[in-house]
């Protein structure tokens, strides 16, 4: 009961600061903003209109999975600050187990991430892209998977990162290549053979695709916005993020026994 009421309570910590920082929600959601409505926008204008193909929701569904993904794994990281802070270290000297104190952070980060999704899929609404009731209930549940599974992610950076600092310069390195070789805004479709060796070991498209596998179900442009089924990137994502988790989480521990 005590790791329990531990891993609420960090996952609640976590919740309420974001929730208490207007500028910081705002801030995590502009780059989503400018990304829907400019991008999909411009690239609807210039190509959708001749080639019959919605780019408005194809790059909608894509920042949706990439925001999530990326915030989760950020959010994670983060318990590198934690761990300097006060706080932290009140925390980390408690009579409770490590691994409580990951689970309550991805838990928290995966809350963090999922309030972020209610913004995007307004700003999605605004910039005209269209989706049922089915469909969002779709995203609301791919959007929890790729939380954990970026979550998992962040937790393997993690533990092989010492401060801040190299956690600021090395993570854009990680996750911005990403961005195109998991078809965030481009399809990755006839790619060379480095592009597509890179692009099917980068998570993030594992993610990106299972939230297309789902918003694009009946409608006649699937073949064309996805990669594979739903069922393989599910297969795939649940075989990461227990790797990820175990091995990451391993590695924490020890590190934090070794301190």
């Amino acid at each position: 009961m005590r790791d329990i009421y531990a891993i609420v309570t960090l996952a609640y910590r976590d919740l309420m600061k974001l929730l208490r920082d207007p500028a910081r929600l705002i801030s995590t959601l502009m780059f989503p903003l400018l990304f829907i409505v400019i991008l999909g926008g411009s690239l609807q204008g210039s190509f959708g209109s001749a080639s019959g193909f919605d780019y408005l929701a194809y790059v909608f569904t894509g920042v949706f999975a990439q925001t999530l993904f990326q915030s989760a794994a950020m959010g994670v990281v983060s318990l590198i600050d934690d761990r300097e802070n006060d706080f932290s270290q009140e925390v980390f000297v408690s009579p409770i187990s490590r691994y409580s104190i990951i689970l309550g952070k991805i838990i928290g980060e995966t809350l963090v991430a999922m309030t972020q999704a209610l913004g995007i899929l307004v700003f999605g609404l605004i910039a005209g892209v269209r989706f049922s009731f089915t469909q969002f209930l779709g995203l609301g549940w791919t959007g929890v998977v790729t939380c954990l599974f970026g979550a998992a992610f962040g937790v393997i950076i993690l533990s092989n990162l010492n401060n801040r600092r190299t956690a600021d310069q090395i993570f854009p390195y990680i996750m911005l290549p990403q961005f195109f070789l998991a078809g965030v805004f481009n399809p990755l479709k006839g790619l060379p053979w480095y592009l597509d060796f890179l692009s099917r070991i980068s998570p993030m498209r594992y993610a990106v695709d299972l939230t297309r596998d789902i918003f694009y179900v009946g409608r006649r442009d699937l073949a064309s916005a996805i990669l594979q089924g739903p069922m393989f990137n599910f297969g795939l994502m649940a075989i990461g993020f227990l790797v990820f988790l175990f091995i990451g989480t391993l590695m924490f521990v020890r590190k934090e026994q070794n301190r």
